[in-house]
């Protein structure tokens, strides 16, 4: 009777820690069996505990234990090595759902090992040795185990595709390459691999150079960070020291004009003090003589009168008559601080917008993407109106500013209109035109509506505060100098303006035009707007002011623009 074979559980004779055979197996006090080497070394990491626990029971041991070796474990290891007695693997190792599993296991099936591409084959540890071993394997291609060996097989004959189709761009077989792909250009596979593998390469050259360059310029923004850290806290120091010099100034300034006030007062009181004991004395001695005449006066005898009247005493010499002028000296100094005031306040508000705006914007920033629809730019949307004192005289302005008219000269309301503006050092004298109240910054947006004859039309412009305004020069005009940029928006075409340059734009003809700009990263784009929005033209560029908003004419009388109510 044969000798039936002895299935053991591998868990049996396995070494908890290392998940192999036992090998120079030990025991440890609470029963359990582990290699040598394994538990050694699990308890050479809990020495500076010097408390030793068992890795399955967790029972902790002090000292740390003698071991010694199981001899009937390490008979029993070698007996089943030496009579071939079949050893049933752990439950790890069979293939699950997720697994790929070992073409020529029968039964339950152990995890694929590895997968060859000539055989289209899965083989477990046992069964892929003869591939390893055998000269006869020896040219198949070993690959990690892969559940799509069927994929390199021909669906039409069946065959495996090593050829590759160029001008199909597909994976072919032999019979494939006599029928159908006949006359294609055609290369084995492992040459087509070769090529692109070196493209591959290529490509994460091209790639790593790519992170190499991105890790450069996140060291550089962290530099940029860190010098931004650097220059606020210094000008917040140093803006904190000048405050205090200026309220020390004012503080001293203040004391010394109460100090002089006070001693002014001082000596103007006691010059009045003084008169007024004068007066005082001048009205007692008055009083004194009124007394002695109304004395001498109801004297009966008249022998008696005339004998004493010429004794009288003559009147000294009266003080000439007070006149009390208004009191305006403290009143002049009073202007004269209000004055300082008004000067000073008049110098923080032409100064702080350069204050507020140097050094805010880090040139490296990278530009936000644009919206794609209407409804994202409006959250960018700015409330802008027309400064009437940059407008020419033929322009009229109206609904609260955001509307311009061109009128002519000749016209009762152009007149009055003219009659109402003021000489201004803002105001365009040649060119129609008139810019925003409000400067630019950040992220916005806004829309213009114009309506106007054949044959008319408007620039759409941003410009520079500093822009010339007098004369007909081409420093004046929006889009012909290097201050303003402008969208010539006619009747029947687009054309874009910078420095004298004309770009002509194409796009659908729309009475609005939607303007975007984003000040920090240099974009200024122009949009026409109906029932969707078409990007006109857009500019990149460094903008190193604030911009405003324009709006220019030609001489086509009667043609309007206004700035939206965009909320």
């Amino acid at each position: 009777m044969a000798q039936k074979r002895v299935q053991l559980d591998r868990v049996t004779i396995s070494c908890s820690i290392c998940l192999d055979l036992l090998k120079d197996p030990v025991t440890t006090p609470c029963g359990h069996s582990y290699c040598m080497n394994c538990i050694k070394g699990h308890w050479d990491e809990e020495d500076r505990k010097y408390i030793y626990s068992c890795p399955q029971c967790r029972k902790t041991f002090t000292p740390r234990p003698v071991l010694l070796k199981s001899t009937m474990l390490a008979d029993l290891v070698e007996q089943l090595k030496k009579t071939g007695l079949h050893v049933a693997p752990a439950d790890h190792c069979y293939a699950g759902a997720e697994d790929v599993a070992c073409d020529v296991c029968t039964g339950r099936k152990l995890k694929a090992h590895k997968s060859c591409l000539f055989c289209l084959v899965s083989y477990c540890e046992k069964h892929i040795q003869p591939h390893y071993e055998s000269e006869t394997f020896k040219k198949h291609k070993l690959v990690e185990p892969s559940k799509n060996l069927q994929e390199n097989v021909c669906s039409r004959h069946d065959e495996v595709m090593k050829i590759f189709c160029r001008t199909d761009q597909k994976l072919i077989c032999s019979l494939c390459l006599m029928d159908e792909h006949k006359g294609h250009d055609t290369v084995s596979a492992a040459a087509e691999r070769a090529e692109r593998q070196r493209e591959l390469e290529g490509s994460r050259q091209n790639i790593q150079q790519k992170i190499q360059d991105r890790e450069k310029d996140v060291d550089l923004l962290q530099q940029q960070a860190e010098a931004i850290n650097l220059s606020a806290d210094k000008a917040v120091e140093d803006s904190e020291k000048i405050f205090t010099e200026l309220i020390r100034l004012l503080e001293k300034r203040s004391s010394d004009v109460k100090q002089q006030v006070r001693s002014q007062q001082k000596s103007e009181v006691s010059r009045v003090k003084e008169l007024q004991e004068k007066l005082e004395q001048e009205i007692t001695e008055l009083k004194r003589k009124d007394a002695e005449l109304k004395k001498l006066s109801h004297t009966e005898d008249h022998n008696q009168f005339l004998h004493n009247y010429p004794s009288l005493s003559p009147l000294s010499q009266s003080t000439s008559s007070i006149h009390i002028r208004p009191l305006s000296c403290f009143e002049d100094v009073t202007a004269a601080v209000s004055e300082v005031r008004d000067k000073l306040q008049d110098i923080l508000r032409e100064k702080w917008t350069k204050v507020s705006l140097t050094g805010t914007e880090v040139d490296v920033l990278l530009p936000q993407p644009e919206h794609k629809t209407r409804a994202g730019f409006l959250k960018y949307s700015r409330e802008i109106t027309l400064d009437p004192n940059t407008a020419h005289t033929q322009l009229l302005l109206s609904e609260g500013n955001r509307k311009a008219t061109l009128s002519k000269k000749q016209s009762v309301v152009a007149k009055m209109q003219q009659q109402f503006y003021s000489r201004h050092p803002d105001r365009f004298t040649y060119w129609s035109q008139v810019l925003s109240r409000e400067s630019l910054t950040g992220r916005c947006y806004w829309e213009v509506e114009r309506r106007g004859r054949e044959g008319g039309g408007v620039y759409v412009a941003v410009a520079y505060k500093n822009i010339s305004r007098a004369g007909r020069s081409d420093e004046c005009g929006f889009g012909l100098n290097d201050k303003s940029w402008a969208l010539d928006c006619n009747n029947n075409k687009y054309t874009f303006w910078s420095n004298k340059v004309q770009t002509p734009v194409s796009g659908p003809l729309s009475s609005r035009v939607g303007v975007y700009l984003d000040h920090s990263a240099g974009i200024l784009s122009f949009y026409s707007v109906s029932e969707t929005m078409t990007l006109l033209h857009r500019v990149q560029t460094t903008f190193t002011q604030p911009l405003y908003a324009g709006l220019m004419f030609y001489y086509c009388y009667g043609d309007t623009a206004e700035l939206c109510k965009l909320k």
